[in-house]
């Protein structure tokens, strides 16, 4: 047993089996590793963890759990996994990359994948008012059971496509319209919401659909900035980024990006924690700010130093507007929902059900 003490903070026990557990995400076991991967293995006990409980160590379930990525200390090729231990890691990014089985049919698990995917798209004031919405979401199946006749995927039961079908429930999931694979069945679609889909070996995308001028949920960041010119060739902008995600959410990779004055050639900057990275891009006229890790309901701040030799007052024009990207796992901006996913015939054996949420920023604006 490893027993770690930290100031007034309570014990952290953890067995030789957990560190091999996470020497297998990490790729190795150090102090420098651990630094680079705080994030990830934060999240690994996060999900091991449940009221001081160990849920579970498998990783064959926890996989499908973890978002964050390991970070090396050296280049490697994801092709080359024989000194790293990536191989049971299921990337951030996993519901929008194919996926394919290198097992062969012979003592290969059964699984399914059923991943809800939505990318975002919105466009607020200055004054901190949604002007302009979109969703386009879709259902996508990734099968590598070896013998499945159907499958039924059962859809909110209070789902209503197009204004007409609104029957005035406050909790009632709407889309404007929606498009169906043409092997999706749909006789019990009106009645129950429940797709039927024949799933081949592979990938799949059974439904689409679209929510236009309308976002259910309120918009996941909001930005409250400041922009003014000080010195003489300087320019302030100071920026406050608020998640409005719920407390145990977490959007990753987010990055904003803000255009500045041309001319701009160099820039200091003052980061709220110190996971957080900026650059000056002259190139592209723009700054970047990055924030790996966003948790729900939090907070952070930046302030931007940028020197703009022969700056005017019309140059403050030049700033903005704010552009993101990020990704909320376990989330959709519509509440969609998968209620249950059944197999027919039983699979002999045991077959993994996966159903995963992920939602994309396609275009986040924010004026300023």
């Amino acid at each position: 047993m490893v027993t770690a003490l930290s100031g007034d903070q309570p014990p952290v026990v953890m067995s030789h089996k957990d560190l091999h557990f996470i020497h297998d995400y990490c790729g190795s076991l150090s102090e420098k590793s651990v630094r680079m991967n705080f994030a990830l293995i934060y999240e690994l006990l996060d999900e091991m963890v449940d009221f001081g409980y160990i849920q579970t160590t498998s990783t064959d379930i926890l996989k499908n759990f973890i978002q964050t990525e390991a970070v090396s200390s050296k280049p490697f090729s994801l092709f080359d996994l024989s000194n790293v231990g990536l191989n049971k890691v299921a990337p951030s990014v996993a519901a929008s990359r194919p996926i394919m089985s290198s097992r062969g049919e012979q003592g290969g698990k059964n699984e399914i994948f059923v991943d809800v995917i939505e990318r975002l798209s919105v466009v607020i004031g200055s004054n901190g008012v949604l002007m302009k919405s979109d969703i386009q979401g879709e259902i996508r199946i990734k099968c590598f059971l070896p013998t499945c006749s159907e499958m039924r995927i059962g859809l909110n039961e209070e789902l209503n496509i197009g204004k007409s079908q609104l029957k005035g429930y406050s909790s009632a999931v709407r889309v404007d319209e929606c498009r169906f694979h043409q092997a999706v069945k749909l006789d019990e679609f009106d009645t129950f919401r429940i797709l039927k889909v024949c799933p081949s070996q592979g990938e799949q995308t059974v439904m689409q659909y679209q929510l236009c001028d309308e976002l259910p949920c309120a918009p996941p960041f909001q930005l409250f900035p400041s922009v003014e010119k000080d010195y003489v060739n300087r320019v302030l902008i100071f920026l406050k980024l608020r998640c409005d995600l719920p407390p145990k959410s977490t959007a990753l990779n987010v990055s904003i990006t803000v255009p500045v004055p041309k001319g701009s050639v160099s820039m200091s900057q003052e980061l709220s924690s110190p996971d957080q990275t900026a650059e000056l891009q002259p190139k592209n006229k723009a700054l970047l700010w990055e924030i790996p890790r966003f948790p729900g309901g939090a907070q952070l701040s930046a302030l931007f130093k940028v020197d703009v030799p022969g700056i005017s007052s019309a140059s403050l024009l030049e700033v903005g507007p704010v552009s993101m990207s990020f990704e909320l796992p376990k989330q959709t901006c519509t509440g969609l929902q998968i209620r249950f996913l059944r197999l027919s015939p039983t699979q002999t054996g045991l077959s993994q059900r996966w159903v995963r949420y992920v939602t994309h920023s396609d275009s986040y604006t924010i004026r300023i």
